[in-house]
C-alpha cells in the first residue's frame, strides 16, 4: 500500500505544483491520452519482445508483491528456525529412518503441517527436504563444506530468478525517457506538417509534443524505477529466510552448541523482522523442540 500512496503523492505534487505555479493543465490533459498510447504501447511491445510468457507472468506477480509487501513476517522467520532445528535434531537423535518421511512427503508430515505458510513456499520446502535427503542418502559421509556449496548454489540460483521482475522493471524504466523522446519527435513531425497555422495553434502543438518527453521522464524516474527498487528490496528481504535454513543446517552439521545454532540463524534476519534471542530460545524450548 505504501507504493500506491507514494505514486498518489507524486502525481499530486507534480501536477498540483504545476497548477499552483500558474500552469494550465488543459494542454497536458489533452495530450496525455495520445502520448500515453505511444509511450505505453511502445513499453508493452518492448516487454513482449524481450521476455517469454513465463517471464511476463513473473513480472505480473512481482507487481502484486510491490502492493502486498514482503511475503514473510516475523513469525515466519521464527517458524523457519523452529522447523529446521527440529528436523536436524530428529536426524541427529534418531537417524535417517526417522527423518525420511518428513523429507519424502512433507505434505503428510506432522512437523511440516505445524508451519503451513512455510509448507506453501515450494522453494523453502525443496531447499530443506533436498538438503536433508542428501544427508540421508550419504549416511554421514558428506562434508559440511559440500553441503554448504549445494545450499549456496541453490539459494543463488533461486535469488537470481526471483530478481528478474525487478530487473525487467529497471530495464523498462531506463527505456522510458527514450520512448518519451520518440513520442515528442512524432509530435514535432506533426507540428511541422502544420507550419502554416497561426502561432497560437503551433504553440499548442509544440506543447503537446513536449508532454511526451515529460511523461517519459516522469514515468521512468518517478514511478517505474522506484517500483523496481521497491521490488528488489522485497525480494532481498524474503530471501533472508533461506539464509536461516542454510545457517541452521550448517551450524548443526558442524556440531555447534544449540545457542550458537540459534544465534547464527537469528542474525541472518534483517533488523525489521529479527526476533530477540530469548524469543527464539524460549519458543524452541517451550513446545517447539
Amino acid at each position: 500500500m505504501m507504493a500506491i500512496a507514494g505514486v498518489v503523492v507524486l502525481i499530486l505534487m507534480v501536477f498540483g505544483g504545476f497548477a499552483i505555479a500558474g500552469g494550465s493543465l488543459g494542454p497536458v490533459l489533452h495530450a496525455l491520452p495520445h502520448e500515453m498510447l505511444i509511450i505505453g504501447g511502445a513499453a508493452i511491445g518492448m516487454l513482449i519482445v524481450s521476455n517469454d510468457m513465463g517471464s511476463l507472468k513473473q513480472l505480473g506477480g512481482g507487481l502484486g508483491r510491490i502492493v502486498k509487501g514482503p511475503r514473510f513476517n516475523r513469525q515466519d522467520f521464527l517458524s523457519a528456525i523452529f522447523l529446521t532445528v527440529r528436523l536436524m535434531r530428529l536426524l541427529k537423535a534418531e537417524g535417517a529412518v526417522a527423518v525420511e518421511p518428513h523429507v519424502e512427503n512433507p505434505e503428510s508430515s506432522p512437523i511440516w503441517n505445524e508451519y503451513p505458510r512455510l509448507l506453501a513456499d515450494h522453494f523453502f520446502v525443496h531447499l530443506v527436504c533436498d538438503t536433508l535427503r542428501l544427508l540421508v542418502v550419504s549416511t554421514g559421509t558428506v562434508s559440511s563444506i559440500a553441503i554448504e556449496d549445494v545450499l549456496d548454489t541453490a539459494i543463488e540460483t533461486h535469488h537470481h530468478n526471483a530478481l528478474r521482475p525487478a530487473e525487467q522493471l529497471q530495464t523498462l524504466g531506463d527505456a522510458l525517457p527514450a520512448l518519451g523522446i520518440v513520442a515528442a519527435v512524432l509530435g514535432v513531425v506533426k507540428t511541422m506538417g502544420s507550419i502554416d497555422q497561426p502561432p497560437a495553434v503551433l504553440g499548442g502543438m509544440i506543447g503537446s509534443a513536449l508532454v511526451g518527453t515529460f511523461l517519459g521522464v516522469l514515468l521512468a524516474y518517478g514511478i517505474v524505477n522506484p517500483l523496481s527498487a521497491r521490488l528488489r528490496a522485497i525480494t532481498e528481504a524474503d530471501g533472508e529466510i533461506y539464509q536461516v535454513v542454510r545457517r541452521v543446517i550448517l551450524a548443526s552439521l558442524r556440531n555447534q552448541p544449540q545457542p550458537i545454532v540459534l544465534e547464527t540463524a537469528r542474525t541472518a534476519i534483517g533488523p525489521a523482522r529479527q526476533p530477540q534471542f530469548t524469543e527464539v530460545f524460549e519458543g524452541l524450548r517451550g513446545g517447539k523442540s
